[in-house]
């Protein structure tokens, strides 16, 4: 039996049978220039996500050939003009800093754009600077504003006026233009606290809260960690080591995070108010993950506009039931409206959060469900939790939902999992449906993966659509899908000339013959087609994501890229088990973690040698991080004669 071969062994072994030899430091020069840090600057034309204004306009970051820049669109005009004036903007910084800026790469990604738009704030080395877009000048925000700065780890509310934070287990709020602080709650104590942000296995001291869009009110909760057991870690810094301590339930205890929710009413010029639900503690997780916690928010809770009332969703310690409920938010009484049960987990943490929708106004809601094993979009009565109808039908997974148009009855969602000939099913692409199911309507038809932003009154979209091997075009476009002005188109130019070359995308059959899975493919940059070079297999088991990742352009992907200037092929395959198909490709080994579709990845590279004759099967490597090192040492025990 052969010895299993893990990846540091691999790299003993020549690239070819025929021509023996040792790495020298020039090949390991050339694995250094794949990695991100020195292909990323080479492309012009990368733009960033847009950023919407309240006027209508946005702004967005991309790459040009010295550097980056930002750009204000307006849409109505058909406009494309500078945001700021680098030169002076960086002349500003550095003397307000008193360190250099380089007008060409401003260390800034995004900013805050002043309602007047006369101003922006920018974080620099650490610290907050507004600066004056009409005389260019640049100061500490909360000096120059006359304001008092938002604490570190706090919570700012939407209107920019209060920032919330923890202190001694409790929660206070910060007047940002008085600086005066108020306590709004008094009975949270060490191990059940307010706002806590730990799910053993993240944690931070910033509060997890979800404002009211009047910013008058706020969902949270007090977070019951008594009884639960202590992780430790000792911290390897200089001098004594230093000994970290912090709850962390694991799978099996019989006592783990409750959380008790609870809406505090600021009340300014008054007493805070805290209004608690009426209903037992909720287990601390999402339909999305382990994790209570989304972005800085509360996953699975949307407020109603006027701020009566918060609809949230609770979930099972074994995420096999979620309950779908509505508190109001003056009383604290709770309506459950319905409850999905699924055999195996509902949702996962592939998904967007909060991906439904509440609509007061019409006492409607959009909710998702995997029952007919794919995710698509159902319409209920608010009132009585009746479904009313199923909005998406077919196969094919719903994403995200991008906007709802109540006035149209229509709701616009990404979408994936098509099986067509030539297309890749992970693609996303924009859609748009009526609310009684009809109309289906494709918006973004390139044939490619799209990520796209809605204008606030959805008129616009932004859209920058790509692939894993061509790079993409960011384009706006009017609510039907027409291109009203093209953005950006990514020029590659010096990438290509720096002798880098995209991936191979392919598909080939999983474990049982029949299903379609796909991957990527590296090779080196000056492949030699005539020799053999051992392949080695990057995974990620699932079955929150795959190995691949996104299916949109990338200059790098980890590093994969440098590890084929080292003399080997690299491929990343999704095997059945992890997101982005159908439900039941998805739970295909739910409940067998020891699976880590290893049957997947060794069909695959098996049939990619018998197509591509430059693949030496015989000596095959894997690797992985964090659930992928796992599947890694599953491997060298399952598979010894493969790996």
């Amino acid at each position: 039996m052969r010895a299993s071969i893990v990846l540091l062994a691999l790299l003993a072994i020549p690239a070819t049978a025929q021509q023996p030899r040792q790495l020298t430091a020039d090949d390991y020069a050339r694995a250094e220039r794949s990695l991100a840090p020195a292909v990323a600057p080479l492309i012009v034309g990368l733009a960033g996500r847009a950023t919407w204004l309240a006027d209508g306009r946005f702004w967005y970051r991309t790459s040009v050939p010295n550097g980056n820049a930002f750009f204000v669109v307006d849409p109505a005009r058909r406009t494309r003009e500078a945001l700021f004036d680098a030169t002076r903007l960086a002349t500003a910084l550095a003397a307000a800093s008193g360190g250099r800026v380089d007008a060409n790469r401003l260390p800034f990604q995004t900013v805050d754009l002043a309602k007047d738009n006369r101003a922006i704030t920018v974080s620099v080395r650490n610290r907050r600077w507004s600066c004056d877009l009409q005389q260019y000048t640049c100061a500490p925000a909360d000096s120059s504003s006359g304001s008092a700065a938002a604490p570190q780890n706090s919570s700012v509310s939407p209107d920019g006026r209060t920032a919330v934070f923890i202190k001694d287990y409790n929660l206070y709020a910060k007047d940002l233009a008085s600086g005066r602080e108020t306590q709004l709650t008094t009975d949270g104590v060490k191990d059940f606290g307010y706002a806590t942000d730990n799910a053993g296995w993240v944690h931070s001291d910033r509060p997890i809260v979800s404002w009211s869009p009047d910013s008058r009110q706020l969902a949270t909760y007090q977070q019951d960690e008594r009884g639960t057991r202590d992780m430790y870690l000792v911290s390897p810094k200089a001098g004594a080591p230093q000994l970290e301590a912090w709850k962390y339930p694991l799978p099996g205890d019989s006592v783990i995070f409750r959380v008790s929710r609870v809406v505090i009413k600021l009340n300014p010029g008054g007493a805070p108010v805290i209004v608690r639900f009426q209903m037992p503690p909720d287990q601390h997780r999402s339909t999305v993950s382990d994790h209570i916690a989304c972005a800085g928010g509360i996953c699975d809770v949307e407020w109603y506009p006027d701020g009566s009332h918060l609809a949230f969703v609770s979930s099972s310690r074994d995420h096999k039931t979620a309950w779908f409920r509505v508190a109001d938010a003056q009383t604290g009484a709770v309506r459950t409206l319905f409850e999905e049960h699924m055999p195996t987990q509902v949702g996962d943490a592939s998904l967007r959060e909060n991906l439904w929708r509440v609509l007061p106004a019409s006492n409607e809601l959009i909710w998702w469900s995997q029952r007919a094993n794919w995710l698509h979009l159902y319409l209920y009565d608010l009132t009585t939790g009746q479904l009313k109808n199923q909005i998406t039908t077919g196969e094919g997974n719903v994403d995200d939902i991008v906007r709802v148009d109540e006035k149209q009855r229509q709701v616009y969602f990404m979408r994936s999992g098509q099986e067509q000939p030539g297309r890749d099913p992970y693609f996303q692409q924009l859609y748009k449906i009526g609310f009684d199911g009809r109309g289906l309507t494709l918006v973004t038809p390139e044939n490619a993966n799209h990520v796209v932003t809605a204008s606030p009154n959805g008129a616009y979209f932004v859209d920058s659509y790509s692939t894993p091997d061509t790079p993409p075009v960011t384009v706006l476009r009017d609510a039907s899908g027409k291109v009203a002005q093209t953005l950006e188109r990514a020029d590659i130019t010096r990438l290509l000339a720096s002798g880098w070359h995209p991936p191979t995308p392919f598909r080939v059959k999983a474990r049982d013959g029949k299903t379609d899975i796909y991957g990527l493919m590296f090779t080196p940059s000056k492949l030699d087609s005539t020799k053999k070079y051992p392949i080695v297999n990057y995974i990620y088991p699932g079955p929150q994501s795959g190995s691949v990742g996104t299916r949109s352009f990338a200059p790098a992907r980890g590093d994969n890229q440098a590890l084929t200037e080292l003399g080997f092929v690299v491929v990343a395959i999704d095997g059945m088990g992890t997101p982005g198909r159908s439900k039941a490709f998805a739970d295909f080994y739910y409940g067998h973690m020891g699976d880590n579709t290893l049957p997947d990845q060794v069909a695959g590279m098996r049939e990619l040698a018998q197509r591509y004759r430059f693949i030496d099967i015989d000596k095959a490597g894997i690797w992985g991080h964090s659930g992928g090192g796992f599947a890694t040492a599953d491997a060298m025990f399952r598979f010894p004669d493969f790996f």
